[in-house]
């Protein structure tokens, strides 16, 4: 049997590194990274690499719809041990602006 990439802890490890990269993708709309704006509601890796995503948009209708999930997971496949990347569009629950953070509403003028 083949040794796995990494053991839990660095599954773990890698999952920081990805909430890192995606603090540095942002809505075009607002100046606000679409973790901090509350569209990441998980990032899991597993043992062999693979990381899954799953990501809301503030609408159905959202403009970025076809660009922005694209982008993640290209973003997320950059890093090292990450062997794959998957995102995951969910609506269940559905974004609402109490999911942002506080940064991320002072941010968008919404305090």
């Amino acid at each position: 049997m083949q040794d796995s990439p990494f053991d839990s802890l660095n599954a773990k490890a890698t999952e920081a590194l990805i909430v890192e990269v995606l603090k540095t993708i942002y809505d075009p709309e607002l100046p606000v990274s679409i973790y901090e704006l509350g569209l990441i509601y998980s990032v899991n890796v597993d043992v062999d690499g693979v990381a899954v995503i799953e990501m809301t948009l503030t609408t159905p209708a959202c403009p970025v719809a076809e660009t922005l999930p694209p982008e993640v997971k290209q973003k997320v496949e950059s890093l090292d041990g990450v062997t794959e990347a998957r995102v995951d569009l969910v609506w269940d629950p559905p974004w609402t602006p109490d999911r942002m953070s506080d940064a991320a509403k002072l941010d968008a003028g919404l305090f």
